[in-house]
């Protein structure tokens, strides 16, 4: 187990956060990345090598190339991808949220998740191995008003990662995972104080860690629901 390596993006905070914690728990190496120095520079103390954690931003594509060829070439090629990073609009119906704020939602959700991709399937194919999990959402299989740039930046990693699928090789895997309802900044923005009586996202993963690192083959292309989501 302990030379088992997950990457996760969107480490620092909510969902990210939690799972690089259990991760490291349960004996495998992590490598992460966030948007926040300190966020990073807090994690890399708590955590040193074998793990490895770096500042990153999904939506700038040489930052997230220059990210996975450092950890391929310090940590090794991940057995596990989860492509978590996020944001969700200031809800508010679709006419009234800013140009540039639906564009930042397709940008960290959709292009962001591209450009992870984009940089780390090479190395998976030429190891014959790895399961990759694009974050996506009760709202990428439903809709809610005032959140429809989120929704549509999670029914596009819906059928992105169904397509990739198809395009992967015998030995590897893609899925599409709705967390469920979780206590994050997240779900404040759109909850509340009600966000409150939701799952920790601590329990939520020691829950689901477990179960994540089983999926295999097998499960290339399913749209998947955590545990209790």
């Amino acid at each position: 187990m302990a030379e088992k390596l997950v990457l996760i993006t969107g480490c620092t905070r909510g969902l990210g956060l939690a799972m690089t914690e259990e991760f490291i728990r349960l004996g495998w190496k992590v490598a992460g990345c966030g948007r926040s120095e300190t966020a990073i520079r807090a994690l890399a103390a708590k955590h040193p090598a074998p793990h490895q954690f770096a500042v990153c931003d999904v939506t700038d594509a040489a930052a997230v190339e220059d990210f996975v060829a450092s950890v391929v070439n310090t940590t090794g090629v991940s057995d596990l991808v989860l492509n978590n990073a996020a944001v969700i609009n200031v809800s508010a119906p679709l006419w009234e949220v800013p140009a540039a704020e639906f564009d930042s939602v397709l940008r960290v959700n959709v292009t962001g998740t591209f450009h992870v991709l984009r940089a780390i399937t090479p190395a998976l194919i030429k190891a014959g191995r790895g399961v990759i999990v694009n974050f996506s959402s009760g709202w990428g299989r439903s809709t809610s008003p005032e959140v429809a740039p989120y929704c549509a930046s999670k029914w596009a990693i819906e059928g992105l990662t169904q397509a990739f699928a198809q395009e992967l090789p015998r030995g590897l895997a893609a899925v599409a995972l709705n967390p469920g309802i979780i206590d994050t900044e997240m779900l404040r923005s759109c909850f509340g104080s009600g966000a409150a009586s939701c799952q920790k996202p601590a329990a939520w993963a020691r829950a689901v860690v477990p179960w994540l690192m089983q999926l295999g083959p097998k499960d290339n292309g399913k749209a998947l629901t955590a545990p209790g989501g």
